[in-house]
């Protein structure tokens, strides 16, 4: 365990900036699931709608560091081509 001060407060900032990344993650993997979902029921409007979410989270994601740039490209693409062939 740590035991200078700076030491101490880096585990502490670590633990706060983990959860809030684990937040992120996960609420950018809950969108996808309901862009998708809506896709595959073929629901245009709503996987519209949720894409528009999705998209928006992920970009944030990616300007933060949370994801690679390239990873939230292909993310958005697979969710954009899913939405193309319900419609």
């Amino acid at each position: 365990m740590a035991n200078h001060k700076s030491a101490l407060k880096r585990v502490r900032q670590t633990k706060v900036r983990t959860e809030r990344n684990r937040q992120r993650k996960t609420t950018i993997k809950t969108l996808r699931k309901e862009t998708l979902t809506a896709a595959e029921a073929g629901d245009v409007k709503a996987a519209s709608a949720s894409m528009s979410k999705f998209s928006s989270a992920v970009d944030k994601a990616a300007k933060k560091g949370l994801i690679h740039k390239s990873k939230a490209a292909n993310l958005k693409s697979k969710a954009a081509k899913a939405i193309a062939n319900a419609g």
